[in-house]
């Protein structure tokens, strides 16, 4: 999270902030922003390595908010484990800024 804040700042912002504003419907309202913030995250080495390493985390965090859209603090503890990974990923190898394609 804190390198996708890192790099990808303005975006989480926005959508953190629809998130928080619609706390029964944010779901289909930030969904462009979600994708906005996706698209952004998808390009960068340094995240495509801990989501490669981490998916099973990830896809439970994300079943998570599919399953509690009304109660997206519910995911407290995937997002933990998430983080937890995400924590122990190795990014000695990788590129920390993205090459134009």
């Amino acid at each position: 999270m804190d390198i996708t804040a890192k790099y990808c700042h303005k975006e989480m912002e926005a959508y953190g902030s629809c998130v928080a504003s619609n706390p029964s419907t944010w779901q289909s309202k930030c969904y462009e922003l979600k994708m906005t913030v996706a698209q952004c995250t998808s390009s960068h080495p340094v995240i495509q390595k801990i989501r490669q390493d981490c998916s099973a985390e990830f896809v439970e965090f994300e079943r998570c908010l599919r399953e509690n859209q009304d109660k997206p603090t519910s995911c407290s503890l995937h997002v933990a484990r998430f983080l937890g990974c995400a924590e122990t990923v190795d990014l000695g190898a990788v590129d920390p800024v993205p090459q134009p394609s």
